[in-house]
């Protein structure tokens, strides 16, 4: 069975970087779409990055267009979401998500993956 695990989160400041990992495991990543999304308290689930079925074409949430970077290790089955240049508004707890099917380009609605792992708290203070 596949299972999603974040780790990474934490405590930070306006300005700072941090890097969140997500780790694959039950199968190899390749035939997964996957992406990382967050939630604020009291909000909406929100897109953040996103990658295809192939493991290229990356895409962004227009939020952290330019300040975040996200990558695949196809070796250690893990992604990774790079942040750069935090703001509080990027405080929420981040999810790792995964689907079966082989989608050219991510998809920004949370409905369409069906795998998730338990997420993991960023608080950034101004």
């Amino acid at each position: 069975q596949v299972r999603l695990e974040e780790s990474g989160g934490g405590l930070l400041q306006t300005g700072d970087s941090l890097r969140l990992s997500c780790v694959v495991s039950g199968r190899t990543v390749s035939p997964f779409a996957m992406a990382w999304f967050r939630q604020g308290s009291g909000k909406d689930r929100e897109f953040v990055a996103g990658i295809n079925w192939r493991g290229t074409g990356w895409i962004y949430g227009n939020s952290v267009q330019g300040r975040f970077t996200a990558s695949k290790d196809f070796a250690k089955n893990t992604i990774y979401l790079q942040m750069s240049n935090l703001m509080p508004d990027d405080t929420g707890v981040y999810y790792c998500a995964a689907t079966d099917a082989r989608l050219e380009t991510a998809a920004e609605t949370p409905d369409t993956y069906y795998y998730w792992g338990q997420g993991t708290q960023v608080t950034v203070f101004s």
